[in-house]
């Protein structure tokens, strides 16, 4: 059963079903209230040692005691005024007092806090009444923080801030009821999620900012490195593009796994109710410090198990492997997968234009369609995001179309314009803004527009590693060993730097699985220069100078006019190439018969 409440790694979880108060007197006489008033009292030794002698009285007291003491005193400051327990020792200090409650109140807040109920054992169970319990908390730890305060004070406050005083995120659980398959018998009795809400902004510091080392294939299937207690863990249904993907999480990592649905399609309770196509599992307490995947033929199922280790308390493990596990299982469907953002860019005028760069993380992507954002300001209407690190082309009909994997954007904060991030804010989640490679994900763009085929004009690799400028055309033999090159200046945001190549720039499943990406790449890439799509590099310099946007707004500028450029449109090119092939035939044709 899980626990009323939990409290360790710099977080709190609260099981709103065995611990929620509905009133200030429940709170105050609560096991919970007193098991944090002790993790508190506990931690002052060594944070703050002033406050730790005031609680146990010059070490008169153990901590469990000391923290039962001040629970007591608590209770009968509610009741009294201050002037009238002047006989209590912790009494004697006002400043120092006042100090504790604030130490309190802050510490409280430091921690990452969530809180969560079971949709199936509540009655009328809605998002409202998720909302709205979760509501009332905040509010009623507000109000009693600024009691106490006041009441030592003996003076209202003069200045009230609405601060997040509750839970950072909340969310509710069910049962599943039907088996995965017998394999999976071990995760079979972990809740899954159902609803989540989160309270943007939500700033979290996890230990780690960049990922390390490489997703590979193992022989031996997750399950039997399990090492999981079914009390402290959750499984987060979402849908990776067309992909239902179920992340079972260590609940240590509880805040980072609830941001995923800030950037994936949470799946309804129906849809996870069915086989799932992916299955991660993420803090996996093997010993082990490995980033592994498993093809698990006879169940049809993609398993990544990412294991528990402080260098794996990082999103970009969630995201990457999800998008692994996504990539591999497209690549036996026949679809490509694009290591890279597409727009639809939408003219004042109407006209539309499907635009693809593709590159590894920090080849100028992301700063090269912001760059587009502001030089066409007064000709582009919209900008509608398919896909912003991962998507896919597959063909329908003879016909080459795009489509995305997430809903949201996982955005490096340096490659955005300094006031970007703000304008955004208050749907996003920010991870360690202030340290370097500090990012955010937000919400970019609906699940049924990311799903749609999608229309290619443009298809071009950023090359972020040579002196040329702007964006040049390729014929179609160049542009493939281009890709295939996956040549970039690493920039540090992995644990790469200098000039490197990586297979298709994707080292995300067509790396590994090159044999299978191989004849994709041949297919799509033909079928894209048949059907007239522009095939060509757009030049980002970010390898000589990131701090120089010279380079990428030069791009921008070759885009937005090939944007404009109503000369030729797709039908036109096309019929230029059926031309040009069915000359080289009569030519080839000639020389044999001569």
């Amino acid at each position: 059963m899980l626990k009323k409440i939990s409290i360790s790694n710099g977080q709190v979880v609260l099981n709103y079903n065995r611990a929620y108060p509905r009133s200030r007197e429940a709170l105050l006489k609560s096991r919970t209230f007193e098991k944090f008033i002790t993790y508190f009292v506990r931690i002052q030794k060594e944070t703050y040692p002033k406050i730790y002698f005031y609680l146990t009285q010059d070490e008169k007291l153990d901590v469990p005691a000391a923290a039962h003491e001040f629970v007591s005193f608590l209770r009968q400051l509610i009741v009294f005024d201050y002037e009238e327990l002047l006989d209590n020792p912790l009494t004697r200090d006002r400043d120092v007092l006042l100090e504790v409650i604030e130490e309190i109140y802050h510490g409280w807040r430091s921690l990452n806090r969530f809180g969560f109920m079971n949709s199936n054992n509540t009655p009328d169970f809605g998002i409202n009444t998720l909302v709205a319990r979760d509501s009332n908390l905040n509010d009623l730890i507000l109000r009693t923080y600024r009691l106490y305060e006041e009441k030592i004070m003996g003076r209202p406050n003069l200045v009230y801030r609405q601060v997040q005083a509750g839970t950072n995120a909340c969310f509710s659980v069910h049962q599943r009821k039907n088996l995965i398959a017998e394999d999976y018998l071990p995760l079979n009795n972990v809740p899954m999620i159902d609803t989540v809400m989160l309270r943007t902004p939500m700033i979290l510091h996890p230990k780690s900012s960049k990922r390390t080392g490489m997703f590979t294939e193992t022989k031996y299937h997750p399950t039997d490195m399990l090492e999981i207690n079914q009390d402290e863990w959750f499984c987060l249904p979402i849908k990776i593009g067309k992909l239902l993907c179920f992340v079972y999480f260590n609940m240590k990592f509880i805040d980072l796994a609830l941001s995923m649905v800030n950037l994936f399609e949470l799946a309804t309770v129906e849809e996870s109710e069915t086989k799932p196509d992916l299955i991660m599992i993420y803090g996996n307490e093997d010993g082990l410090n490995e980033t592994k995947y498993y093809h698990d033929k006879l169940n049809n199922i993609w398993v990544g198990r990412i294991s528990d280790h402080p260098r794996m308390e990082y999103f970009g493990y969630l995201k990457k492997m999800a998008l692994t596990l996504h990539n591999l299982a497209m690549m036996e469907r026949g679809w490509l997968p694009i290591h890279g953002a597409m727009v639809n860019i939408v003219l004042n005028d109407g006209r539309q234009k499907g635009i693809i760069l593709m590159g590894d993380s920090g080849a100028g992507k992301s700063e090269s369609i912001e760059a587009l954002k502001g030089v066409g300001k007064d000709l582009i209407r919209d900008v509608q995001v398919v896909f912003d690190d991962m998507g896919t082309i597959h063909i329908e009909d003879g016909v080459p179309y795009g489509q995305g994997t997430e809903t949201g954007a996982f955005i490096r904060l340096d490659d955005l314009d300094p006031g970007t991030p703000y304008k955004d804010m208050d749907r996003s989640v920010f991870f360690a803004p202030e340290n370097p490679n500090a990012r955010m994900v937000v919400p970019a763009s609906t699940y049924s527009f990311i799903t749609q085929n999608h229309p290619i004009d443009l298809f071009c690799y950023a090359n972020n590693y040579t002196d040329k400028k702007g964006m040049n055309k390729l014929p179609l033999d160049v542009f493939k060993a281009t890709c295939k090159d996956g040549t970039r200046m690493a920039l540090g945001t992995t644990q790469e730097k200098g000039l490197s190549k990586t297979y298709f720039a994707n080292p995300f499943g067509p790396m590994q699985e090159q044999e299978l990406c191989d004849p994709l790449i041949d297919t799509i890439m033909a079928s894209l220069e048949e059907n007239g799509v522009f095939l060509g590099e757009v030049y980002t310099h970010l390898g000589f100078d990131k701090t120089n946007r010279s380079g990428i707004e030069d791009a921008a500028k070759e885009l937005l006019a090939f944007i404009m450029n109503e000369e030729k449109d797709h039908e036109t090119i096309k019929e230029e190439n059926a031309k040009q092939k069915k000359t080289l035939i009569q030519q080839a044709e000639q020389e044999i018969s001569d």
